[in-house]
């Protein structure tokens, strides 16, 4: 069996940057999984991203998607928005540049019978590891309302499932949801040609504005300088900051889509909700209806639902669990994204319960990098750290 002294799951804007830090700091590293997967398979092609150049994901700030451009001899002034592959393009540079020797397994188990970690892959092969930091992608996550559950696929799926547009050419397309990536969804598939799309959200029509993320970078240093920092605010605090973000993030969308929102196939239905949906047969359209007593016939739906962590979602933690504290169904995690099962770091969107929202960002992840390797590193070195919660 192989053995290392740390082992990172994922390979996404957290794992990648963690790996790259531990590496930096001499720490004997596996990364698995297949770089950017979510943002490759999940995302579709002429998504535009909503942050701006200066979020990065090396915790050294050497590898930054600012050298990235000027390497090639792009302004970073001049990509805004950011399109997607961007910033694919920019992790698989970083990738190269940062001599990550990634494994493109998946792991089927991690389990801890003697006081190390053993990863048992889905090829049969099993990696022994010191220490773990498991970055789960969200697609786990998917929040679905509960009468979508026993919808057929092929007649409704969630935003991170429904990624190719050629076919809905011609289709009549209900999206649930109001916030970006339902109108992002709504202005692609309209450009695909769709014969309409209906998008039926609760809460009043967002505004389309040019915004600013620029207070996020304050809160990312606090979190740095003081460890713990999130937790230890007073609720108020807390409530204020998630409402600032919720207002920066939620209420209001990006201004470029406003424009792509025109075509006369978009409708819009805001403070309303669906309370029936039918799917089609052998070959006929399904029918919707909404509580403002509007009809729709559709061919497809969308949920632009969003995500909720629900750690026991990840099923190759599913033996290391009984020793994870969860709430909420995020992980109880001390000031280093340490879990209550020492060892176990938990890094990415699971952690945006007690790190703040920001950490369920890309901008999130060079801190996350650097408080769990300097953390990895002391416990390498044998240097005992008191867990706080």
């Amino acid at each position: 069996m192989e053995g290392v002294s740390l082992l990172v799951i994922g390979a996404g804007p957290y794992g990648l940057s963690t790996a790259a830090r531990a590496i930096e700091r001499g720490v004997d590293t596996i990364v698995l999984g297949r770089p950017m997967a979510f943002w490759r398979d999940r995302m579709p092609a002429g998504m535009l991203l909503r942050s701006g150049v200066d979020w990065h994901i090396d915790a050294a700030g050497v590898h930054t998607l600012e050298t990235y451009l000027e390497g090639r001899g792009i302004a970073p002034a001049s990509v805004d928005p950011i399109p997607i592959d961007v910033v694919v393009d920019y992790a698989e540079w970083f990738v190269r540049s940062k001599r990550l020797g990634i494994r493109e397994q998946m792991v089927a188990r991690l389990t801890k019978p003697d006081g190390k970690f053993v990863a048992e892959l889905e090829t049969g092969e099993q990696i022994a590891a010191d220490q773990v930091v498991a970055a789960p992608g969200i697609a786990c996550f998917q929040n679905l309302p509960a009468w979508a559950e026993a919808l057929p696929a092929e007649f409704a799926a969630h935003t991170c499932d429904l990624v190719r547009f050629d076919d809905l050419s011609g289709a009549r397309v209900l999206i649930v949801g109001g916030r970006q990536s339902a109108y992002e969804w709504a202005a692609l598939i309209a450009e695909h040609g769709a014969e309409r799309v209906d998008v039926v959200h609760r809460h009043d029509v967002p505004r389309f504005e040019r915004v600013s993320w620029a207070f996020v970078d304050e809160h990312l240093d606090d979190t740095l300088r003081h460890r713990g920092w999130w937790r230890r605010l007073a609720s108020e605090q807390r409530e204020a900051i998630s409402r600032r973000f919720w207002e920066v993030g939620r209420l209001t969308l990006e201004h470029w889509l406003a424009p792509r929102l025109s075509r006369g196939n978009i409708h819009r239905w805001p403070r309303s909700e669906v309370v029936e949906v039918r799917p089609g047969d052998r070959g006929s359209a399904g029918f919707a209806r909404l509580s403002n007593g509007v009809s729709l016939a559709v061919d497809r739906v969308i949920l632009a639902s969003g995500y909720r962590a629900d750690l026991p979602r990840v099923a190759y933690l599913a033996p290391v669990l009984e020793g994870v504290k969860i709430e909420e169904g995020c992980p109880v995690l001390g000031e280093a994204f340490d879990s209550t099962l020492a060892g176990l770091y938990l890094a990415g969107f699971v952690s945006t319960r007690d790190f703040g929202p920001f950490f369920g960002f890309l901008r999130g992840a060079p801190v996350t990098a650097t408080l769990i390797v300097e953390d990895v590193v002391r416990r390498l070195d044998g240097i005992a750290r008191p867990r706080t919660e």
